[in-house]
């Protein structure tokens, strides 16, 4: 990485124009959005389904539909924004997002919002990309960019942290749309101060987006998904299984198309780049551990120990904070360790994270999890800018919009995972604990005055977040297995 990490003296001399640092205060916004939207409803989910009364299946969706849609989406718009302008469809995104926004604040049912979530993910699908490969148009120097791209880092994963908190915080005064509508004057912001801000980039002689890669890609994501999320809240049967065949011979077809195309929609040659490949696969692991142990752990603090929204939320703060500072700093670890070091002490210490949350139980235990959180939270902020970094310099930059698309898309996938199988895992040692209701929450609702009923529902909950939070551990051990051993190329340390 010595196009990223390497200082030349004359590099240590500069620094940008406040105009460029003032155009970083503009991107970060969009990041805090699409950040805080992934995790805002962990906390919400209680109140929202007392007033919407949505089944198990659908509170799945309203969780995942949003990181889905980002998911099948980021690839395509990262292209997109390298051929007709970062800004442009920054800005455009923006607006969607805002008004889907609007929509999900006033849903008067789960399928009304299910389907605002979508649109809301069709808009951030064009803000991470876009966002972050202006760092590359207002920081051509290293260093500049390398700090620019620790803070932009920094507020997308505090921002994925901060979510529940923030979302607490508003569940206390106001009403769940709450979560949603207070979008609206960031999107504003946004709107008006990006044209005096930002510059556009657009990448000159690109040829049109091959529409077929398009489809392929978004029509092979889905089902997959769909069909992991229909096994595990409701076995495996012929229908699921014939869904989710179809959309692993959509991705083969996506992926063989890819390597007969001139501008392919995914550059299968940044896979042969070993810490290409690592950076991708950390994000996703990372991502997966963190939504899986966010999700369960806010519903355990609330419906397992009794703390209200706000109560719950405020635990959060030292995770959120000890993510925020390693992601500012990730980039000097990365460069005081080796970048591929890094990867590997990141993913061993959010490991351990998620396995101290096994001292967690009904009664007690709220000291291993700030301990396990802040833990965790210390790995998956170094390794969430070693990540962008990577991305921003794997490539030229007027193809960075692609190449960030696929390091977002990682991320995406990974939350979207997160909470599909580890959640659903879960959820699965729950059902197993005893005759229950499909969710906690409805369990102790139904419950009425038999609180062994209510005890029993607790313990089997717990065991079931240990159960995942461990499964989370072990893959991201497996990735440090992996970022140790993968094949090294001439830029890797």
């Amino acid at each position: 990485m010595t196009g990223t990490l390497a200082r030349s003296d004359a590099t240590r001399s500069t620094s940008a124009p406040r105009r460029a640092w003032l155009g970083l205060g503009v991107l970060i916004l969009p990041v805090l959005l699409v950040s805080m939207d992934m995790s805002v409803l962990y906390l919400a989910m209680p109140t929202l389904t007392a007033h919407l009364d949505p089944s198990a299946t659908e509170q799945l969706w309203i969780l995942d539909i949003y990181g889905f849609m980002i998911a099948g989406l980021l690839i395509t718009m990262g292209n997109l924004g390298d051929r007709i302008g970062r800004r442009n469809i920054l800005l455009a995104g923006a607006a969607i997002f805002g008004i889907a926004s609007a929509v999900a604040a006033f849903a008067p049912s789960p399928e009304v919002l299910i389907a605002a979530r979508a649109l809301m993910g069709i808009g951030g699908a064009t803000l991470l990309p876009s966002s972050l490969a202006l760092i590359s148009s207002l920081f051509p120097r290293d260093r500049d960019r390398t700090m620019a791209i620790g803070i932009w880092t920094a507020f997308f994963a505090g921002g994925s942290a901060m979510g529940p908190i923030i979302g607490g915080v508003l569940l206390h005064h106001f009403w769940w749309g709450s979560v949603f509508l207070i979008n609206a004057p960031v999107v504003l912001v946004l709107l008006v101060f990006g044209p005096l801000l930002l510059p556009e980039h657009k990448s000159a002689g690109r040829g049109p987006l091959d529409l077929v890669s398009v489809a392929l890609s978004i029509g092979g994501i889905l089902p997959v998904v769909y069909a992991i999320k229909h096994f595990a809240a409701e076995g495996v049967d012929a229908y699921a299984v014939v869904i989710g065949l179809i959309g692993l011979a959509l991705l083969v077809a996506f992926i063989r198309r890819q390597k007969t195309l001139a501008e392919p929609l995914l550059d299968l040659g940044l896979f042969r780049r070993g810490l290409f490949s690592v950076a991708v696969g950390s994000s996703t692991v990372g991502m997966l551990a963190l939504a899986g142990m966010s999700y369960l752990t806010s519903v355990y603090l609330q419906s397992v120990t009794g703390r209200d929204a706000l109560q719950a939320a405020l635990l959060g703060i030292p995770m959120a904070i000890v993510v925020f500072a390693y992601s500012m700093g990730g980039g000097r670890i990365g460069h005081l360790l080796g970048v591929r070091s890094a990867f590997v002490v990141s993913s061993i210490a959010a490991a351990i994270g998620n396995l101290m949350l096994l001292g967690v139980g009904v009664h007690g235990g709220i000291g291993w999890y700030i301990a396990g959180s802040v833990v965790a939270g210390a790995g998956l902020g170094t390794m969430f800018t070693l990540v962008s970094e990577v991305a921003v310099s794997s490539v030229p930059s007027e193809r960075a919009g692609s190449a960030v698309g696929i390091s977002e898309t990682s991320f995406e996938l990974g939350n979207g995972l997160g909470l599909a199988l580890l959640g659903s895992l879960a959820a699965l040692v729950f059902r197993n604990g005893g005759d229950f209701a499909p969710t906690l929450g409805e369990t102790i609702a139904r419950a009425g005055d038999n609180a062994e009923l209510v005890e029993s529902a607790r313990t089997a909950f717990v065991n079931g977040m240990h159960v995942a939070t461990t499964a989370g551990a072990v893959l991201l051990l497996g990735m440090a297995l992996v970022a140790a051993f993968a094949k090294r190329d001439a830029t890797t340390r």
